[in-house]
């Protein structure tokens, strides 16, 4: 009963994001193509072919939850309490010098392995 609109409402989706594809396409054809002319005019016309690509995805289904998705995102992002200065060298220190007490201590069980293996095939 309700699938025809959706059906086509997704059909329109998938009409928008391959034009869009296909502008992004003819933005780089044109880019090279053009190689010939000023690189800034070739970089600004490649500029204003993904912003209006990006226009056209903007309007589908999955450009509108990408669009909320990083709305979201933000917004969670503003709620995260940074460490401040003092606290991440605190644990920056903290995480080296147990890097270094780590290394010395797995360095010296290596040479002690070594050094029973040796002892154990001398031996025999």
């Amino acid at each position: 009963m309700n699938s025809k609109p959706e059906t086509q409402a997704f059909k329109f989706d998938t009409l928008k994001l391959f034009s869009a594809t296909l502008l992004v396409i003819a933005g780089l054809v044109a880019f090279y193509y053009f190689a010939h002319t000023l690189l800034l005019i070739r970089v600004i016309g490649l500029l204003v072919a993904v912003a209006v690509a990006v226009a056209i995805v903007s309007t589908t289904e999955l450009g509108g939850n990408t669009l909320e998705f990083i709305k979201d995102s933000r917004m969670e992002l503003r709620k995260v309490v940074w460490p401040t200065r003092a606290e991440t060298l605190q644990t920056s220190l903290a995480v080296i010098v147990m890097v270094v007490v780590m290394g010395i201590f797995l360095w010296i069980l290596d040479m002690l392995l070594f050094w029973v293996v040796r002892l154990l095939t001398q031996g025999g």
